[in-house]
């Protein structure tokens, strides 16, 4: 497709236009299909949130930037077809040896005490930066070629941005509800890296044969090394919405098996195999004892749950031997979640009910006083729902709760100062009398899972000792956090009109990627 001075039969010209606007259309895809897995790839080592999306949206606009203005000047300093050939097959090479250090980058930026802020550029800068580049130069590149063949420059111009961004849609679209379900990341970048060479190969073909072999050594060493990294990927399943993996933690068991459910980068949940009522995650215990502490003997008898969430269906599962008679439903919005909990986390759902839709439509669905308590368990590390914060969910709570029931979630925040709870424990308090934080003792990391309480009954006591499990006391600590640090009066109560989450967690954003 190397075409530059003198002009070709119309039907040549007629070729050579739909291969530059095929190689436009296909190039732009590939490069949406990139940006939408770089957020999967990152997912297990920096986390997914508004700040990680940020990053990889603005790293790659910059790099099609430069690449676009690269792109005008080559072109008329003399870029040809080859010029095309040889961004297109840098830029494959680079998806393809992005594998291969694709893992060392990533533990790299986690161990390296870097912010997850700065983690997250870093991750992104590093893997997807140049491809962008490369990508970028080619649409200016070859509009200008394709003006030396077609004198309609509106025309040609119009033609080849359109064809840019209907690429660029039906490659976002693919990649979201397609290929990574199918594929999974790590192999999507490998087929995005050899697609991109096999663009390139119509406009290298007058290129030495010698450098051709070069070429394809270097395409098959990498491809095979790249296959094996995908292979071998970080996720044990990908799904719409996580990379999930199982993980032993047996050793934090006093006895028997116990494995742990990651969903991205974080530690979810962990079932024991032979006792599902031993709760070993703090957080979960603490939700279950606070839970006993308010309803006493009516939770042995049974009562009615609702859980915002299932991820390992910890609780969940304990309520089937602690409370065999209560009745649980739980809202759980990735259907392969539940699965692999069944296959590998030793999950019963049939001692259940469980949805797989968003929570806050499900309980929607409820009808009002329908349970004595709902646990809010969807928030991974610091991606949090925001429409599951607000006031409005509040109040959509507190009518789907009895008169004297107990709404419970689990939060993580920066301590001592955690302007996020305290958003929260404010938005709350619109709705419900009583509000209030719980703590195991005086955390040593400034990185805390505070857990909430709201009810409009009687107050739960000052200090709640387990019953089950592990030896483990939580204090309510509402009054000592609330007057440390930023004012309450400060913060927003949280609406689904206004709830600025990333801000209000910042110093997670921006300390410490541990």
């Amino acid at each position: 497709m190397d075409q530059h001075s003198s002009s070709p039969p119309k039907s040549q010209t007629k070729l050579l236009l739909f291969g530059y606007g095929t190689t436009v259309f296909l190039s732009s895809a590939l490069l949406l299909v990139l940006e939408i897995v770089a957020g999967r790839l990152a997912a297990p080592y920096v986390g997914v949130s508004l700040y990680t999306w940020t990053s990889i949206i603005g790293v790659i606009l910059a790099g099609l930037s430069l690449g676009n203005w690269l792109g005008g000047l080559w072109a008329d300093r003399g870029g040809s077809g080859r010029s095309a050939g040889l961004v297109l097959l840098g830029a494959g090479i680079y998806c393809l040896l992005s594998l291969l250090m694709l893992d060392q980058l990533g533990v790299a930026l986690q161990q390296g005490g870097i912010s997850l802020l700065s983690a997250s550029f870093g991750f992104a800068a590093a893997l997807f930066f140049v491809p962008a580049a490369l990508i970028g130069v080619v649409t200016p590149l070859l509009t200008t070629l394709a003006l030396h063949l077609d004198s309609r420059a509106g025309h040609v111009v119009g033609r080849m941005h359109a064809l840019a961004a209907v690429g660029s849609i039906l490659g976002t679209f693919a990649a979201g509800w397609i290929l990574v379900q199918w594929l999974g990341s790590r192999m999507v970048v490998l087929v995005c890296g050899l697609l991109l060479i096999a663009l390139a190969v119509p406009f290298l073909r007058s290129l030495h044969r010698a450098l051709w072999v070069l070429v394809g050594l270097l395409v098959l060493l990498s491809g095979g090394l790249g296959l094996r990294s995908a292979l071998a990927g970080s996720c044990d399943r990908e799904s719409s919405y996580f990379c999930l993996r199982v993980v032993d933690q047996t050793a934090l068991a006093p006895f028997g098996e116990a494995r742990g459910l990651v969903l991205d980068h974080l530690l979810h949940g962990i079932n024991h195999r032979q006792d599902p009522a031993l709760l070993i995650a703090p957080y979960v215990h603490a939700i279950d004892e606070l839970a006993y502490a308010q309803f006493g003997s009516a939770y042995a008898e049974g009562m009615r749950w609702f859980f915002a969430g299932g991820g390992a269906y910890s609780q969940p599962r304990a309520l089937t031997t602690l409370s065999p008679d209560s009745e649980i439903l739980v809202a759980e919005l990735d259907p392969q979640v539940t699965l692999l909990a069944i296959e590998s986390l030793f999950l019963e759902p049939e001692k259940m009910e469980i949805i797989h839709r968003d929570a806050r439509l499900a309980l929607q669905d409820q009808p009002p006083h329908s349970f004595d308590v709902i646990v809010g368990d969807v928030f991974q590390d610091v991606a949090i729902p925001q429409h599951l914060v607000t006031r409005e969910f509040a109040a959509l709570v507190r009518e789907r709760l009895t008169p004297d029931g107990l709404y419970l979630m689990n939060v993580v925040d920066s301590f001592p100062d955690p302007r996020l709870i305290k958003a929260i424990t404010k938005t709350l308090q619109t709705e419900f009398a009583q509000v209030d934080l719980w703590m195991q003792g005086v955390p040593e990391n400034p990185r805390v899972t505070f857990v909430v309480t709201a009810t409009n009954a009687e107050r739960l006591p000052k200090t709640v000792q387990s019953r089950t499990g592990p030896a483990r006391s939580w204090s309510r600590m509402t009054e000592d956090i609330l007057a440390f640090g930023t004012a309450p009066d400060a913060l927003p109560v949280l609406t689904d009109d206004y709830a600025p989450i990333e801000r209000l967690i910042a110093d997670l954003l921006i300390g410490d990627s541990h």
